[in-house]
């Protein structure tokens, strides 16, 4: 399918708008609260169906099918990404009110990337198809590592990335305001938010290992499979804050992603095997895809509400858990997803314990060991 030039150009021009739009409402640091980050994803839902839409009327209704398919495929699988931001936040001891503004610049990083990363993808498939084979193996993997439930807690500032940035600038300890740089001394030093946006791309970088592949499983058209990674990525900031407070709640949401996960795995292997080994192999059509991805997060949302999960006091006792109005509060909150063991995931001290505080964890010293 060749995409006509005016599709691309109203594609970016409905991205730069709406971050305009976002960056001027939200030009002053501010808490986000519930009704306001719900108002923002349901705007953010809308305009990606109206997109749809668009797509349906003036592409035909296969790349409508597919952009839906491949929008949601990227939002259910970025919810992982939202329990790694409240993680990153509670160990850098982000203030509430400057979160929006990291999640800003991190989503325009992750654009840039996961676009190098999608079109890299399409490059690799059309020229060696049968690496899908490769691609539906990564995904199986993850979703058995995801089933696993690893419960290690790591260590944000030990990151590759972060480390990586203290060799480069000298950060200091406590914030100033939503500035990314000071000057002291006469030398320009990064505060920790700057250290806090690297992280929250790191995470994204990893979190890519899983996403690229299934969104190729979709489609192969690179116009499709970005713009719907886009309006997924830019929800994601509204989807966090909206969900904020709710986020342990969905204790069964992990299986649902891992059925997913296995599930764009299969289909990746019947695809490389239609395309390499035998046209007789079936494929799994997008809409059947989309079907499949709905219901598994419609069974896992439900059973998560439905069976709501206990936790252990220290007494060894089991008790039902309060509800958190803030994630980065939460003082034993982590993220068991394999993607994030790469020295994303939080450790040390949370935002509890400073719940004012407008200094940072120490990223003066370099810690002795090392993480990606």
């Amino acid at each position: 399918m060749t995409v006509p030039l005016w599709a691309w150009a109203a594609f970016g021009a409905v991205v730069l708008i709406m971050l305009a739009v976002d960056l001027l409402v939200h030009r002053g640091a501010h808490v986000i609260k519930f009704k306001e980050a719900a108002i923002w994803s349901a705007v953010w839902v809308g305009l990606s169906l109206a997109f749809a839409g668009v797509i349906w009327a003036t592409l035909g209704s296969d790349p409508a099918v597919d952009f839906t398919t491949a929008w949601l495929l990227e939002k259910s699988l970025s919810v992982d990404n939202l329990f790694v931001f409240a993680l990153i936040f509670g160990y850098f001891k982000v203030p509430r009110e400057y979160q929006h503004r990291v999640l800003f610049f991190g989503v325009i990083g992750a654009l840039v990337f996961r676009g190098i990363f999608l079109a890299a993808g399409v490059a690799i498939v059309s020229t060696f198809t049968a690496v899908l084979f490769v691609f539906g193996a990564i995904l199986i993997y993850s979703a058995i590592k995801l089933l696993k439930d690893d419960d290690e807690s790591m260590d944000p500032g030990k990151s590759l990335a972060v480390r990586l940035l203290r060799k480069v600038v000298p950060v200091r300890d406590e914030y100033a305001g939503t500035k990314f740089f000071v000057k002291e001394a006469g030398k320009r030093i990064a505060t920790p938010l700057l250290a806090v946006v690297v992280a929250i791309e790191a995470a994204d970088l990893i979190f890519a290992v899983d996403s690229v592949p299934a969104v190729l499983a979709v489609s192969d058209n690179t116009f499709i499979i970005y713009s719907s990674n886009a309006f997924a990525i830019l929800g994601l900031r509204a989807l966090y804050f909206l969900l904020a407070g709710m986020l342990k709640k969905f204790h069964h949401l992990g299986k649902g992603l891992a059925f997913i996960l296995a599930f764009i795995g299969v289909k990746l292997f019947l695809q490389a095997g239609h395309k390499v080994i035998s046209q007789s192999i079936p494929e799994i059509p997008s809409l059947v895809s989309l079907g499949v991805i709905v219901v598994a997060l419609a069974v896992s949302i439900f059973a998560s509400l439905k069976f709501p999960a206990a936790e252990e006091d220290e007494d060894g006792t089991e008790s039902v858990p309060a509800e958190i109005d803030d994630p980065t509060e939460a003082p034993s909150s982590r993220c068991t997803h394999e993607r994030v063991a790469a020295g994303i995931t939080a450790g040390g001290e949370s935002m509890a314990d400073h719940p004012h505080s407008d200094r940072g964890p120490d990223l003066r010293k370099d810690p002795e060991s090392s993480a990606v």
